[in-house]
């Protein structure tokens, strides 16, 4: 991966906890290492196709003046975020802040932090058994898309039987493929928001639902915590998530089976 430097971009500014530093604000000195690709740029030899190092900098600068937060942690992840959301062809970006005038009280260079987020890739089971279900599923896919969340792709939805609690209407599955800048915990909080403004309500388990969405996979992540599983611990004996995911990922591979979707799925069939 090709990769652009910027390196200690100095920024008077007001980020800190003690009221002095935000009244008077400070030196900071800021660093960026973005992974993308040059191959567009080479080929025609023209700034319009890569990042223009000046417009990197002079938003940075802005930005970064704007801020007013007590944490340097909070102001590298939102430079980060700009980036990745102000450039598509960013990949990764690594943002260093520096503080050379830390209110330590002791002799030091700086003190600082490295931040580095990147463009992710999530794919994300959707399913409806209440209301309008088709109009369920194209709204909630309406709201994961915006900034943070691109959908790349979405299946073909299909009806299912319930599993688990059979006394009621039968499910309309599908499932979407998206690029988030967000972290799997941010992202599974959005899709809860979504579910609630949606009208979620979790009475029975496995019960009815204008809404469900679940992470399935998260970049080749694997992550068992109480509040997130990932990949999701269920996928691989539910066709009704298989059908739909097996039609946009066929080739993707599961990080603990080790097996592609595309094989999961006639493992059941």
């Amino acid at each position: 991966m090709d990769k652009i430097i910027i390196k200690d971009l100095e920024v008077y500014a007001h980020v800190g906890v003690f009221q002095e530093e935000k009244k008077l604000g400070q030196k900071f000195l800021i660093s960026l290492e973005i992974e993308t690709d040059f191959k567009n740029c080479l080929r025609e030899d023209d700034l319009t196709k890569t990042i223009n190092y000046g417009e990197l900098c002079n938003l940075v600068y802005e930005e970064f003046k704007s801020y007013r937060f007590n944490l340097l942690e909070k102001a590298s992840d939102e430079i980060c975020k700009v980036i990745l959301l102000k450039y598509e062809g960013v990949k990764s970006v690594e943002v260093k802040i520096k503080k050379p005038w830390a209110p330590i009280g002791l002799s030091l260079d700086f003190a600082g932090v490295i931040t580095k987020r990147k463009k992710n890739i999530a794919y994300i089971a959707l399913g409806s058994n209440m209301g309008d279900k088709e109009g369920n599923l194209n709204l909630a896919l309406l709201k994961l898309n915006g900034d943070d969340t691109k959908v790349l792709s979405v299946s073909s939805f299909i009806v299912t039987e319930p599993v688990g609690y059979l006394d009621q209407d039968d499910f309309l599955n599908g499932a979407c493929k998206v690029e988030t800048i967000l972290n799997p915990y941010e992202l599974l909080n959005k899709l809860l928001d979504i579910e609630k403004e949606l009208k979620r309500e979790r009475i029975i388990r496995f019960g009815p639902r204008t809404i469900d969405l679940d992470i399935l996979l998260f970049n080749d992540y694997i992550i068992s915590e109480d509040e997130l599983i990932i990949p999701h611990p269920r996928m691989g004996e539910r066709l009704f998530v298989l059908l739909p995911l097996c039609e946009i990922a066929p080739y993707e591979v599961h990080p603990i089976f080790k097996k592609r979707i595309l094989d999961l799925k006639f493992e059941l069939t």
